[in-house]
């Protein structure tokens, strides 16, 4: 299963959405282009660590400072590789524009940046003595994910399915996309709880504290009302193994 478009009202342009695909980008380029030891300094300073925060005298020892809270931020905004970067800037792009229109501006960015950290904490709190660094903006996609579940629950998910070398449109509502989703993260980060080993790099519970935040800011900035003012357009509905058209509109709906 893969996620090709969803069917709510998407911004356009999501002029956020294409900000933060491009902030990402950069920054990978940035670090790629660093040398070892200095990008080893970069990790150090910018990435999430969490031994930094609960044992201070140890986290000097490794050259980190415990009074520096930014990391919780600034990981969410590095990646370890193209297939990291691209595999959550396409989620990103998936979901994104249309948190973006029901939001707004301010509010999306709010739902996104405040997510990160969110995720952040939730991992720093499950893995208080990891010396390992932690970077990603999975939590805060994760975030977006859940607001989306919330907001357009009835929308759908268009998800390629390959059958053999053959690829299936097929529509699947957005809140049962989300609950399997979060399903398989929380099967994945309770066995990673339970023995380490199986974490296969990947902060399940950063993925999971994401989700929540954003499924709870959804409900707190779900009021009745117009949503915001923004140019959106509207994918129309998929037939399967076909590819379906787009129909722009003026201003999103409900």
């Amino acid at each position: 299963m893969f996620p090709f478009i969803d069917t709510a009202p998407r911004a356009s342009p999501p002029v956020l959405v294409l900000a933060f695909i491009g902030i990402n980008t950069l920054v990978f380029l940035w670090m790629e282009s660093l040398p070892a030891g200095t990008l080893q300094q970069v990790l150090i300073h910018a990435a999430l660590i969490p031994i930094r925060y609960t044992e201070p005298l140890a986290a000097q020892r490794y050259g980190l400072d415990p009074s520096n809270w930014w990391p919780l931020l600034t990981n969410t905004f590095m990646h370890g590789g193209w297939l990291h970067l691209i595999s959550n800037m396409w989620f990103l792009w998936i979901f994104g524009p249309a948190m973006e229109a029901r939001f707004g501006r301010l509010g999306f960015a709010a739902l996104y940046l405040c997510g990160g950290v969110a995720a952040s904490a939730v991992h720093l709190f499950t893995h208080p003595e990891s010396t390992t660094p932690v970077l990603g903006a999975s939590g805060a996609i994760a975030a977006v994910i859940g607001a989306h579940a919330v907001a357009y629950p009835r929308a759908r998910v268009i998800t390629i399915i390959l059958i053999v070398f053959i690829p299936l449109f097929v529509p699947i509502p957005a809140v049962l996309f989300a609950v399997i989703w979060f399903v398989l993260q929380l099967l994945q980060g309770t066995s990673e709880l339970m023995s380490h080993d199986l974490a296969g790099g990947i902060a399940w519970w950063a993925h999971i504290g994401g989700f929540a935040f954003g499924a709870l800011f959804a409900l707190a900035a779900h009021a009745p009302g117009p949503p915001h003012p923004v140019r959106t357009t509207t994918w129309s509905g998929p037939v399967r193994g076909r590819v379906p058209s787009v129909r722009p509109r003026q201003w999103p709906p409900v």
